[in-house]
Parts: C-alpha cells; structure tokens; sequence
C-alpha cells in the first residue's frame, strides 16, 4: 500500500463524503456517537455493494486499508489542482 500525502484530511473529508452519499441514498442514516471505525467500515461496504469502487480480499480487510481505500476513491472526485493532491 503506498502511503498518499494528506491521508488523514483525504481520510476525513472521505468520511464526510461516505456518509452524504448513504444518508442520500436512504441506505442508513448516521449518529454524531457513531464511531469513526463503525462510518468507515460501513462506507467501505457501501461502496463495494454499489459497485464503486474495488473490494479488497477479505484477509487484507483492516481499518488502515479500508481507510486507505476511502482516501484513494475521494481522491479521484477532486479536481487535479486540489490542495490535498499536492
């Protein structure tokens, strides 16, 4: 897994963005006490039921990589020029 520069806020902004897109899609509706490892694990798991992105096999499954994926799939909505890109 190669490590993307501004992970963590490409990580945030992805969770925020996940959970948008779930609440739109009227597939769950989230809590502010939810945790930060429930939203990922879920968004992951939506994203692979709605065919958008890759599911990674299921021994390579963790928090870090799903976070990694998630970074990965907001990354590639942004425009080239976006400051978390440089």
């Amino acid at each position: 897994m190669k490590k993307i520069k501004h992970e963590s806020e490409l990580v945030k902004a992805a969770i925020i963005a996940g959970v948008k897109y779930a609440e739109d899609r009227g597939a769950a509706i989230f809590e502010p006490t939810d945790a930060q490892s429930e939203k990922i694990l879920y968004i992951y798991r939506l994203l692979i039921h709605d065919r958008i992105i890759q599911p990674l096999p299921e021994d390579q499954v963790s928090q870090k990589s799903m976070r990694h994926k998630l970074a990965l799939w907001y990354s590639k909505q942004l425009p080239k020029d976006h400051e978390l890109l440089k």
